[in-house]
């Protein structure tokens, strides 16, 4: 109603504003229109200075012989030219006078009076919120304005020609009907009124079937009804239609098709017996019950399904056991309901549903689920070689099966209705063991896989070789499921252990000459040591001696002596160099080494032996010969009672000292490193000397092997006359 009659007096806005701007810019007069009609037109200007009256002509344009003149005082300034044609184009002047009769100032402008009144043939009402006009076009006329008067409310409308309708009306009410015609020019003068009713409103109904073969319908009461009428039919046309008068706001429907769609009509009438608007409505009865529904499990979820019911839109499947119901919804005709509880009994139901509502739950039926997975699963050798698989019996576990697969890939089971299984098993093996039970429903669920493992293998055929008297290198060939490697040489209270994760160990610190039981272990970090392994018995051979001498007789003899070696009866004693190598064998515990080169590094070995024939290979510390003596030992004279020792060194980094010795006395002279001679002086002369020059040893020792000269030293007066050599000594060392 507020947008029709916004309409109306937007239109008649725009029309006056558009008049208002009508003006002659070039004579300073100026005039507007601000309202026009069928039969006339208003008019108003503003004070003219200096005029006393002002005169205004209307002249029908194209019309012969029809004009309007009007005279006013200077203190009126707007007219209303009246008793004009309607829908005609007038020139009108208007004049500004001044006291003497002198025009002062004149515009003019042209106009349309609006079309003529419109005539009304006949109002009616269809419907509760309109009423439909029909009348006479009117020349001219490019719209027309319809008003309904209810009272001091009113409401218009704009329409281009006949019949119009105004809307936005109230139901049931009386309304007083006017029409005005309009073109650019403006409005005519309303028409004569005429009186016309809306009809009644319609019933507004709520819809509902509360089961499948019925609807239910209420409504609010019809204000000025007497009476409603509903009719309801399928909406697909099929069958008969059914209606039903009453005076009551609600009624149902009964022995329906279920879950079919329904077209339901209702109107009210008034006490004349005249229709209102009438509302229409589509509703469908709820569905009926599935039928033939069945369940079974599709890899460990409930599958429910059934077959389809006439109208359902969505089905829900209900799964109960009593303390948790769990639900599926679907629009297909079955559903897959999850998380099923192992070992439990559930009823399960079906319930159809669309938009008017829900079947009943069809019958539930009963089924048992899948078992549960075992559970207190534990496994034991009871014995070597053999396996006991035990757990818990399973509510609704009919029988069981136990998979053992070992980590070779090889894979046995066993069936049974107890608790317990045994298998058969091997040393060094990983066992994974999984336990499922069955039912009708079939199997239960993978519970823990648990996995065993038997204790390693014993090492087999392990050899025991000797590398010394005090070591023993055990090998063997490495066993099944052994991480790690213990080997043990145990005699009296003595134990050697020795650890490893290769399959050899080498013992060392034995006891020489002493009988060992050798036991090799082995263990795996999942099971631990297998301690069924037999031992075997070595005895060591023979003692290495505790001492070794070596004492360089000559420069090419060396004498080796050491300590008694417990169980040893023959000794084997080797130096050897990249130059040669001595050996001596012996029943003593001494041996002369002849053939040995000076100046050069040996490595000392001895072979102990027993009366068996064990062999302990002894290694000792390194021996370095002596340097070798120097040779062309010769003596000079000096001036000054002096004398020079001449030779030629072995070794120019060696340190030399040389020794004269005779009746007048002992001289010793060292020289500085690298030199091959010393000078003595205030020798006495006339004396035979005894010459040794002789390496020193890195302790400063000196060799007491070197050959001796001996030498005459002369006087020549009172100085060192002649030096005769007089041939080698072969007195004790000096």
């Amino acid at each position: 109603m507020c947008g029709a009659k916004s309409k109306s007096l937007a239109f008649t806005g725009l029309l006056l504003n558009c008049l208002e701007l009508i003006f002659s810019a070039n004579t300073g007069l100026s005039v507007s229109i601000y309202d026009v009609t069928s039969q006339s037109i208003s008019l108003r200007w503003p004070k003219f200075s200096g005029a006393s009256s002002y005169r205004v002509t209307a002249t029908a344009v194209n019309t012969v012989g029809h004009s309007l003149l009007a005279h006013f005082s200077d203190v009126t300034f707007k007219t209303t030219l009246t008793s004009l044609i309607p829908n005609t184009v007038y020139a009108i002047q208007a004049e500004a006078i001044d006291k003497n009769g002198i025009i002062l100032a004149e515009t003019q402008i042209t106009q349309s009076t609006a079309p003529d009144i419109p005539v009304i043939d006949q109002a009616y009402s269809k419907l509760s919120n309109s009423i439909t006009v029909e009348w006479r076009a009117v020349p001219g006329a490019t719209g027309y304005v319809l008003t309904a008067q209810d009272g001091d409310s009113f409401i218009e409308t704009v329409v281009k020609n006949s019949p119009g309708t105004v809307t936005g009306l109230k139901p049931a009410t009386l309304y007083r009907i006017t029409i005005r015609s309009i073109n650019s020019g403006g409005k005519s003068q309303p028409s004569p009124f005429r009186k016309a009713k809306t009809v009644l409103a319609a019933p507004i109904l709520s819809v509902s079937s509360p089961n499948c073969d019925s609807i239910a319908l209420s409504w609010k009461a019809v204000y000025m009804a007497a009476g409603f009428s509903v009719s309801l039919m399928r909406s697909d046309g099929l069958g008969r239609m059914l209606r039903e008068n009453t005076t009551n706001t609600s009624l149902i429907f009964t022995n329906l098709d279920p879950g079919t769609l329904y077209t339901i009509k209702a109107y009210a009438w008034n006490a004349n017996g005249m229709p209102g608007d009438d509302f229409t409505y589509n509703q469908r009865t709820s569905p009926n019950a599935p039928a033939d529904v069945k369940v079974a499990f599709n890899s460990g979820a409930l599958r429910v399904s059934w077959m389809p019911t006439e109208g359902a839109l969505t089905y829900s499947v209900t799964a109960s056991n009593g303390l948790l119901k769990l639900k599926c919804n679907t629009s297909s005709s079955s559903c897959m309901v999850p998380s099923l509880q192992c070992s439990s009994e559930y009823y399960v139901s079906v319930t159809a549903y669309n938009d008017a509502g829900s079947s009943k739950p069809t019958d539930a039926v009963s089924l048992k689920t899948i078992p549960c997975a075992p559970v207190n699963i534990s496994i034991e050798e009871d014995e070597p070689g053999h396996l006991l698989v035990s757990w818990s019996s399973v509510s609704f576990g009919h029988y069981y099966v136990v998979f053992v697969k070992s980590d070779d890939g090889l894979e046995v089971h066993c069936n049974t209705s107890y608790t317990q299984c045994h298998f058969q098993s091997d040393c060094g093996f990983t066992y994974f063991i999984s336990v499922f039970a069955y039912n009708k429903a079939g199997q239960s669920p993978l519970g823990d896989v648990f996995n065993y493992t038997t204790a390693p293998c014993c090492p087999s055929d392990f050899r025991a070789v000797f590398v010394s008297s005090d070591t023993v290198r055990v090998t063997w060939a490495p066993v099944r499921g052994a991480d790690l490697y213990e080997t043990r040489a145990a005699a009296w209270s003595t134990v050697v252990l020795c650890n490893d994760t290769a399959p050899t160990c080498t013992l060392s610190a034995l006891q020489c000459n002493t009988r060992y039981h050798i036991t090799v272990h082995s263990f795996s970090e999942a099971r631990g040591s297998n301690t069924s392994c037999a031992p075997k018995h070595v005895a060591t051979a023979p003692c290495c001696p505790n001492d070794l001498i070596l004492t360089q007789v000559t420069q090419s003899v060396t004498n080796i002596s050491w300590s008694a070696g417990k169980g040893a009866q023959t000794y084997v004693t080797t130096l050897e160099s990249p130059k040669g190598q001595a050996k001596c064998g012996t029943l003593q515990n001494y041996c002369l080494l002849g053939c040995i080169t000076c100046g050069t590094n040996y490595t000392v070995s001895l072979k102990a032996i027993s009366e068996t024939g064990l062999t302990s290979s002894c290694t000792y510390q390194g021996y370095s010969s002596s340097a070798c003596c120097p040779s062309g030992v010769k003596l000079y004279r000096l001036s000054n009672n002096g004398i020079r020792v001449f030779w030629r060194a072995s070794d120019e980094t060696i340190n030399y000292s040389t020794d004269l010795r005779g009746s007048k006395g002992n001289f010793t002279c060292t020289p500085s490193t690298g030199q091959s001679h010393c000078d003595i002086t205030e020798i006495p002369c006339g004396d035979v000397y005894t010459v040794v020059v002789a390496p020193l040893t890195d302790k400063d020792l000196k060799l007491t092997f070197c050959p001796k000269k001996i030498y005459s030293v002369t006087c020549s007066g009172s100085s060192v006359g002649m030096v005769i050599y007089r041939g080698k000594s072969n007195a004790e060392h000096i």
